[in-house]
């Protein structure tokens, strides 16, 4: 293998543990704008109006997201979807992320969610697609364990995308995924950011 390969399969294998911390079921999830960025730390004002500043950890990464559409899900692709039940049975789609090709499996299987009360988030892959009143995708997770998942036409669906430090500009939407230390402060290895004019709807 010659160093440019190398190169390529090392940034690979850094940008799927990247996106696995990102959806990791055991973090402090944050959600909100920028205020700023000092040094290390990025401090975000969250959706309920509280401040959070979060550490950037050493060799912290950064991913940005753009729009996609139902249309650009395909049997074979890997979702992160957010969901939440329905009061006429099944569930419907908070929010869709379509992984890329690299990253299929990450953080695979169905786990609480709180994008809003009593939400879901299932990783998997798509098996089915129909139109059934819109679209509508059967994903598979853990070994072959299936859920059905209607996506309303209004579902913000979106693909990561490439985003740089500099994009963190206050009034920047974000999604972090943390981690709460012992003395109570929060440590992140990754921030999304909405860099593409979409707001990460995570």
């Amino acid at each position: 293998m010659n160093l440019k390969s190398f190169a390529i399969v090392l940034g690979a294998i850094s940008s799927v543990i990247g996106a696995t911390e990102t959806w990791a079921a055991d973090a402090t999830r944050v959600r909100g704008t920028v205020v700023g960025v000092a040094g290390s730390t990025l401090t975000v004002k969250d959706r309920d109006g509280k401040t959070d500043a979060i550490r950037l950890a050493d060799g912290w990464k950064i991913s940005g997201v753009a729009k996609a559409s139902a249309a650009d899900i395909k049997q074979g692709d890997f979702l992160g979807i957010a969901s939440i039940s329905k009061t006429d049975g099944g569930s419907g789609a908070l929010e869709v992320v379509i992984f890329p090709a690299a990253l299929k499996g990450t953080g695979e299987g169905d786990r609480d969610w709180d994008l809003q009360p009593n939400s879901r988030m299932t990783n998997g892959t798509v098996a089915d697609v129909t139109e059934i009143e819109g679209r509508t995708v059967t994903l598979t997770y853990d070994n072959g364990q299936k859920k059905q998942i209607a996506i309303p036409q209004t579902t913000p669906i979106v693909t990561f995308a490439t985003a740089t430090p500099a994009d963190l500009m206050p009034g920047a939407a974000v999604f972090v995924n943390a981690e709460r230390g012992g003395d109570g402060k929060l440590t992140a290895n990754r921030v999304v950011v909405g860099n593409h004019g979409i707001a990460p709807p995570m």
